[in-house]
């Protein structure tokens, strides 16, 4: 196990997807992952390097530091010598510089590497609230605000989906679980009816929903091998009677998923 510890002075989200994406080269390795966003001051970059030491005097070996931190003066403060420091800015601001014949601006500017605009953070947190509110099939009253509407049997990653959508994309997501009553019918719920064209469905592989559900409920019949491929094949049979795309989620990431459904759905990213 080795400790790898996202470091910013933003939100860290960008941050920790191209981490992720390098750490995911290492399929036998495994990490423990910590962030540390908003790490804007020498204070906070202190902090963070106290768990970085603390986690190499406990495990003997050097942490992993995946950074992205502006003020040049602030990265310099996180090579170490007891961790490893991947930067994002010293891998590239050097090799840009040279290709366009400019030096980098290395402070903040209005609009860049910041919260955005007004309008952006609107959009994005509307749409996190929207999600939210929405969720689980918890309210149907805003169903016309949404842009799209995921469906699917229960722990089929429903939420975590829209959540992402709503984060990285600013799309008002909504999700309506099809519950036992819905699937004894090859018709859409009433509920979801008038919003057909808004609708995108999620499947899965019924050995992996049954993996899923027996952490959550062991031994019920929610989580029994022939309850899970029962509503699997009962949804998709709803999916393809109403002619509603689905995708299925079995081996693919939230990314993976986010991405397909705004390419089939022609989504456009609101800020």
């Amino acid at each position: 196990m080795r400790s790898v510890f996202y470091i910013s002075d933003h939100t860290g989200i960008t941050t920790e997807k191209l981490g992720s994406a390098l750490l995911s080269k290492f399929p036998e390795a495994k990490f423990r992952n910590e962030s540390f966003p908003f790490a804007n001051s020498p204070a906070k970059i202190s902090q963070a390097l106290l768990k970085v030491r603390n986690r190499f005097m406990v495990e003997g070996k050097p942490p992993i530091i995946i950074s992205s931190v502006i003020n040049p003066e602030l990265r310099q403060l996180l090579h170490v010598d007891y961790a490893v420091n991947l930067d994002f800015f010293d891998a590239f601001l050097g090799r840009l510089e040279e290709a366009l014949g400019a030096n980098a601006v290395l402070h903040p500017i209005s609009g860049v590497h910041s919260i955005g605009n007004e309008e952006s953070y609107n959009n994005r947190i509307d749409a996190i609230h929207y999600s939210m509110e929405n969720d689980d099939g918890v309210s149907s009253k805003h169903y016309d605000d949404a842009d799209i509407i995921i469906v699917g049997v229960s722990r089929v990653g429903k939420t975590p989906t829209s959540i992402y959508l709503a984060v990285n994309y600013g799309i008002k997501v909504a999700n309506y679980p099809l519950a036992e009553v819905d699937l004894h019918s090859d018709n859409l719920p009433k509920i979801l009816q008038p919003y057909r064209q808004k609708l995108f469905g999620l499947s899965i592989e019924a050995p992996r929903l049954h993996s899923i559900r027996s952490h959550r409920l062991p031994n019920s019949k929610y989580s029994q091998l022939n309850t899970c491929m029962n509503e699997i094949q009962s949804a998709e049979r709803i999916f393809t009677h109403c002619e509603i795309p689905f995708l299925n989620t079995s081996h693919k990431s939230i990314e993976e998923i986010s991405v397909a459904i705004m390419q089939v759905v022609k989504l456009k990213r609101q800020f």
